[in-house]
């Protein structure tokens, strides 16, 4: 059997071991979430280092993008580090494949009409993908990587303003303590109001389910009512807290089993399994070949 582990510096409440078969190959799946423990975060790593078929950094990005250009964050990098022997993947190729194409075929057939939705993308420095294939299909976009990332109170409203943006930040964003910029252990949790303005804005919220669910509308606001929202890492408890927001469309780009919808980076540790190779040697036409194997299709819930 493979396996499959993703180390999270999320909270240990969202643990989880699953199994399944893909094309012929049986998969133990598992999360590991350390509550914002980075030393056991790289201890883990390397206990899973050989012993494991892929490690997946879960609750934190090894790499930011704007366009074709790559960042590494800093802290992402040597808890890496600590495997020599495994894959390390964070999900972005799924990002860079997945992701496009389920904008695509969201927009292809008829579920979601990018060129007349509003759009509200939370971070897209982190899902390149999605935000370079939206920015394409409509012109009513608000990237909100300064509001939700760095609590800078700036809409931007232009994949040109985006990319700005990112080559005078993500050099000094990447260095900084990650728990600075994206919540880890408990806080993930919590759930603090923000930015209402530009949810009650948009047709379509999308982007990493814990930057929304960290500032979304309460239940009784209603400003979620009636929205599609585009994201992954979703729990059944997730579920519940869009479904009593009035939220319409659930869409992740991964499948759900047991209840849970696959992170970004546990896919891409079971595409790069399937595929034998290591993630720095795996190109867009691999993970391609492989989708279409798996006749994949994004997971689209109706909620309400």
């Amino acid at each position: 059997m493979k396996r499959v582990v993703s180390v999270s510096l999320g909270s240990t409440k969202r643990d989880k071991t699953s199994r399944m078969e893909i094309l012929g190959e049986e998969f133990e799946v598992s999360r590991i979430g350390t509550d914002g423990d980075m030393v056991r975060y790289a201890q883990l790593v390397r206990e899973l280092d050989g012993n494991v078929d892929a490690i997946g950094l879960g609750g934190i990005d090894r790499y930011l993008w704007t366009d074709k250009r790559r960042y590494t964050i800093r802290d992402a990098d040597k808890l890496a580090s600590n495997a020599v022997k495994t894959p390390v993947v964070d999900g972005s190729g799924v990002k860079n494949t997945l992701e496009r194409r389920t904008i695509e075929y969201l927009n292809d057939n008829g579920i979601v009409s990018f060129g007349r939705s509003k759009v509200l993308i939370v971070s897209a420095v982190d899902r390149f993908g999605m935000a370079q294939t939206i920015a394409r299909l409509s012109n009513q976009v608000i990237y909100g990587d300064l509001m939700f990332a760095c609590n800078i109170p700036v809409p931007m409203r232009s994949y040109g303003m985006l990319r700005l943006a990112g080559t005078l930040l993500l050099p000094l964003v990447c260095a900084l303590p990650f728990k600075w910029i994206y919540p880890t252990g408990e806080k993930q949790d919590k759930i603090v109001p923000k930015y209402q303005k530009y949810y009650d804005w948009a047709d379509v919220i999308a982007g990493d389910f814990l930057i929304i669910k960290r500032t979304m509308p309460t239940p009784e606001s209603g400003l979620l009512r009636g929205k599609v929202v585009v994201t992954n890492t979703v729990t059944a408890d997730d579920v519940e807290l869009l479904r009593a927001r009035g939220v319409r469309l659930l869409v992740t780009s991964s499948p759900a089993v047991d209840g849970r919808y696959f992170a970004t980076n546990v896919f891409e540790g079971i595409l790069i399994t399937l595929l034998g190779k290591r993630p720095e040697d795996a190109t867009v036409e691999d993970y391609a070949l492989l989708l279409d194997k798996m006749d994949w299709k994004p997971t689209i819930t109706e909620l309400n």
